[in-house]
């Protein structure tokens, strides 16, 4: 942008010639200031709600599992991988999950030729996270001491998961 030093400042719908020092040139560069400001502030805004994890049902994760493991793979890759593992895998209800993905801003995509080719657009650590922190919030309100009270009771650890859950204990002060 230009300053306010006989430059032309966008304004309106137009441009104005501004000289140095009078009051439309200070108003330009003010309304100019605030613009870049809010355009700024607006910018993070969007930044940081797109970072935010989007909600992933149980089925989405396992699509979700194929394109962070595969990276860029065709809708048909995606297909194939899940069907082999899980013959109840039908075709169209993958597609409709990568469409919901999709919409959901989990997963971009792009036509090369006649097929898509799926992308992740958060990453799996960040997914987990959020479920994590979800799970956490809602089961357990938020605190961690029942939860892990929880698992250490119904659940066998062995020596070694001790030790590792020690260890974990002792590099957290």
């Amino acid at each position: 942008m230009a300053a306010a030093n006989g430059n032309v400042i966008p304004f309106g719908h137009g441009k104005v010639q501004a000289k140095s020092g009078t009051t439309i040139a200070k108003k330009c560069v003010l309304t100019i200031r605030d613009y870049l400001c809010n355009l700024l502030t607006l910018t993070n805004v969007i930044y940081d709600a797109m970072k935010k994890a989007p909600r992933i049902s149980e089925t989405e994760w396992e699509v979700m599992k194929v394109v962070w493991a595969k990276g860029p793979c065709s809708a048909g890759e995606i297909i194939e991988t899940l069907a082999s593992a899980d013959p109840t895998w039908h075709p169209k209800t993958i597609k409709t999950f990568l469409n919901r993905l999709a919409r959901k801003k989990a997963l971009g995509f792009r036509k090369e030729g006649r097929a898509y080719l799926y992308r992740p657009l958060v990453r799996e650590n960040e997914c987990v996270d959020a479920a994590s922190e979800s799970f956490l919030e809602r089961v357990f309100g938020g605190s961690l001491k029942p939860m892990l009270a929880h698992f250490v009771e119904r659940k066998k650890l062995s020596a070694e998961e001790i030790r590792e859950l020690r260890e974990l204990l002792k590099n957290q002060r």
